[in-house]
């Protein structure tokens, strides 16, 4: 791919830098290595009470910053450090802060399901605006809905791109359907068809609401028997629906099953239930670390990094990120 020059400088003297957090610096050291430049020297360190400080290492004033964080576990802890992050940030005269979280915490609590239940991601949005930020900029939020919880320009970044070239390479899409593993993902399901030119099946499901992370399947709308079919999904958390999903595949006659996502969380038992699903192969992006205690089988994980370094460069060059994309607003 061909990097990005960005020398920190433009003609009119806006200076960029970027910031990583401790969650996974080898993902903002990709983004850096795209954009050629480098990740401003920070000290951070959790002290015994497990407080947390942050002191970047050289001036910041007037630039316009980049703050990088992925949250995987322990969320809450990378949150406050990149909230501390910014904070530092805007108490140093930054000029713009944008915080660039590719898999935006607390993104499945983006409505109320019960009475007195938070609204969290909104609360994440405002933690954000709060601390100093003046941006933010994540790929594939849960809910589309969420960038209107911040008050500021949202940039939403769309992994569809970096998985339908992999799936295009490397599948004949002629033989292929795309399934959607739930009627929640029927509009992702719709672009990946409109991406390969493939039929699309749907998965009814029901998910008990009492019980945290269980899926009952019930049927399969649409004809998959004899085809290679890929299921798409925003993540992969524990992989009970994702897992479950393919059974009903294989049951109904698809000739093989593969899977596709952007953010790889595997939490729990998903490696377990992975291994054992049967599929071909799972394919995500690297908007988190994966650092599963076992190896998954047939896992193939491509990089988010230049999407992002593209990103960071439209924005820096107060140029249009939607032109990423094609001009298409992906949702």
């Amino acid at each position: 791919m061909k990097r990005l020059r960005m020398r920190n400088e433009t003609a009119n003297n806006k200076h960029l830098m970027l910031f990583s957090g401790r969650a996974f610096p080898e993902l903002a050291e990709e983004i850096a290595a795209t954009l050629e430049t480098n990740l401003v020297p920070t000290r951070a360190l959790a002290y015994a009470n497990s407080e947390i400080y942050v002191r970047f290492e050289e001036s910041v004033r007037g630039c316009d910053a980049f703050v990088i964080q992925s949250h995987t576990a322990p969320v809450n802890e990378w949150i406050m450090e990149q909230l501390i992050m910014v904070d530092a940030l805007k108490r140093a005269s930054a000029k713009r802060i944008t915080v660039v979280a590719p898999f935006y915490p607390y993104a499945r609590q983006d409505k109320k399901h019960l009475g007195r239940e938070p609204i969290s991601a909104r609360l994440v949005a405002d933690l954000y605006k709060a601390a100093g930020a003046d941006r933010i900029m994540s790929v594939d939020l849960h809910a589309s809905q969420i960038q209107g919880f911040f008050d500021g320009p949202v940039d939403h970044l769309w992994g569809l791109p970096v998985l339908s070239d992999y799936v295009r390479e490397h599948y004949d899409t002629s033989e292929m359907c795309v399934v959607s593993p739930d009627a929640g993902r029927v509009r992702l399901a719709d672009m990946w068809t409109d991406e390969l030119g493939c039929p699309l099946a749907i998965i009814h499901k029901r998910r008990d609401h009492e019980t945290a992370n269980t899926v009952a399947v019930h049927e399969v709308v649409g004809d998959v028997r004899g085809r290679t079919c890929i299921l798409v999904d925003d993540m992969i958390d524990t992989a009970g629906t994702i897992t479950q999903a393919a059974l009903a595949l294989q049951e109904r006659g698809a000739s093989k099953v593969i899977c596709a996502a952007t953010h790889a969380v595997f939490s729990g038992p998903a490696v377990e239930r992975l291994n054992k699903s049967g599929m071909a192969e799972i394919i995500v992006t690297n908007t988190l670390p994966i650092r599963t205690a076992e190896p998954i089988d047939n896992l193939t994980v491509l990089s988010i990094a230049p999407l992002i370094a593209r990103a960071i460069n439209a924005v820096f060059r107060d140029g249009s990120v939607t032109s990423l994309f094609g001009g298409q607003a992906y949702k």
